[in-house]
Order: C-alpha cells, then sequence, then structure tokens
C-alpha cells in the first residue's frame, strides 16, 4: 500500500510537467492575436521548455545520483512553479509580455529537466522485482500520456476564463505535486553510485559506446515521433481555428483524439 501511494505522489510530476507544456497547444492562436506575435514566436513558447529540458536531463541525472532524488525533484518542481509564475506575471501586466513570458518557460524547462526524468530511477529505487518495476515504469508513462490526452482540453477550458490561465494554473499544480513527493514518497536508501563528475562523463561515453546504435536509433525515432506528433497538432489548432472557426472546449476536444490512443497504448 505504501508503495502504490508513492508511486502515485510520483506519478503526479509526469502528469503535471506535460500539462505545463502541452496545455499551451490549443491556446497558441489566442495568445498570437493577444500579444501579436506569429506563428513561428508563439511555437517557441513550446520549443524554448523543450529545448532547454532536453539538454539539461543528463546532469540532473547526475545530480540526482550525487545528492539523492527527493532533493533534485523538489526543487526541480518550485524552478517549474517559479517559471509559470513569472510567465503568468508577464501576461497579466507587462503589455509586451512576449520577451519575459520566454525567459519563464526557460526556467520552466530547467525545473522540468530535473522533475519527471528523476522519476524514472526513482522508481527503480523503490522495487526489487523486475516486474514491479514494469509495472511501476508503466504506471508512470500512463500518467504522461494521460497528462497529453488532458492537456488540451484543460488549455481550452482554462484560457475561456482568461487566455494566458493556464500559466496562472502551473503554480498550483507543481504546488500540490511538492506536497505529494514531500510527505508520501520515501524512496529506499539509495546504493552509493558516481560522485565525481568526470567519472560519470566516462561511464556516460561508455555506455553510449557499447549502445550507441541503439540509442542513436531511439533518439532519432522518439525525435521524429514528438515532431510529427506535436507539429500536427500545432497545425490542427490553427487550422480548427482559422478555417473551421472552432473554438473552446470543442477544439480541445478534437486535439485530444490522437492523444487518447497514445494513452491506451502506454496503458
Amino acid at each position: 500500500m505504501k508503495k502504490k501511494l508513492d508511486l502515485i505522489a510520483l506519478a503526479s510530476i509526469p502528469l503535471i510537467v506535460t500539462l505545463g507544456n502541452s496545455m499551451f497547444i490549443p491556446v497558441l492562436p489566442t495568445m498570437e492575436r493577444e500579444m501579436e506575435i506569429t506563428a513561428f514566436q508563439s511555437s517557441l513558447i513550446i520549443t524554448v521548455f523543450s529545448v532547454v529540458a532536453i539538454i539539461l536531463i543528463p546532469f540532473s541525472g547526475f545530480l540526482s545520483d550525487k545528492y539523492g532524488r527527493k532533493r533534485v525533484i523538489i526543487p526541480s518542481l518550485i524552478l517549474t512553479g517559479i517559471g509559470g509564475a513569472i510567465a503568468a506575471f508577464a501576461c497579466w501586466k507587462l503589455p509586451n509580455p512576449y520577451t519575459l513570458l520566454l525567459i519563464g518557460r526557460f526556467i520552466q524547462g530547467i525545473g522540468a529537466s530535473g522533475a519527471f526524468p528523476v522519476v524514472i530511477p526513482t522508481v527503480g529505487d523503490m522495487f526489487d522485482d523486475e516486474k514491479d518495476i514494469s509495472n511501476g515504469l508503466g504506471f508512470i508513462e500512463t500518467s504522461n500520456t494521460l497528462g497529453k490526452v488532458l492537456s488540451p482540453i484543460l488549455g481550452s477550458l482554462f484560457a475561456l476564463i482568461i487566455w494566458y490561465f493556464p500559466f496562472v494554473v502551473i503554480p498550483v499544480l507543481t504546488l500540490i505535486s511538492i506536497l505529494l513527493v514531500t510527505y508520501l514518497v520515501r524512496p529506499p536508501k539509495e546504493k552509493e553510485k558516481d560522485k565525481e563528475f568526470n567519472e560519470f562523463f566516462r561511464n556516460f561515453k561508455l555506455i553510449f559506446k557499447n549502445n550507441a546504435r541503439w540509442l542513436i536509433g531511439v533518439f532519432i525515432i522518439g525525435g521524429i515521433s514528438m515532431f510529427v506528433l506535436f507539429g500536427f497538432q500545432f497545425h490542427l489548432s490553427n487550422l480548427l481555428e482559422n478555417q473551421y472557426k472552432i473554438n473552446g472546449i470543442n477544439r480541445g476536444l478534437i486535439l485530444a483524439v490522437p492523444l487518447l490512443f497514445l494513452c491506451s497504448a502506454a496503458f
């Protein structure tokens, strides 16, 4: 029972991190109008978050090995909330909020790099049996894809209140996750791992050398899949608003359809 509560608390992290990025897709056309920016500029609101997170993930893994999982996850969630708060403040108070909005998204991406990715080794620390680890990771990934399904619906719903309200929600969601992880997650005593960055980097190069073709293949397939998925959603969101005049929650529901199949496959 205790480990189930741990998993539920940990599952809140990928859910919230995914919501913190994907739920802006149906709102991007509205942001273009409100801030008077181009489609390329609005796409950077998604891209800045994602690129920063991808680049910093290996470093967050090293820090979690060196200092402990929760000591990386909780500050990372705090950074995610701060980034969302900065973006919300920029949209609320500034006549030209775009630059500060991107800075907020940059900070949010830094936080995301140390939140969701560190959840995966945390699950590995919690269980000894391979089947339990596999089930735990499946639960975490289902939470991640559930976030993708809910994102366009909730993003459209929040934007009905005011167009920048999805940014306002991010600090609230991260606070909930911080409380869950703080009080429910008790990872076992962690094994001694790489403590020096040089040793970590040597092991990293060794792993890549021994498994390069598989890793490169996975990275390419994953990159193409995410490019197609987010590109399709970005284009579809614009198409639904500009050509078919479908807005609000109806647009969110349509965008959620392909993501529902993704969630079903993960489950």
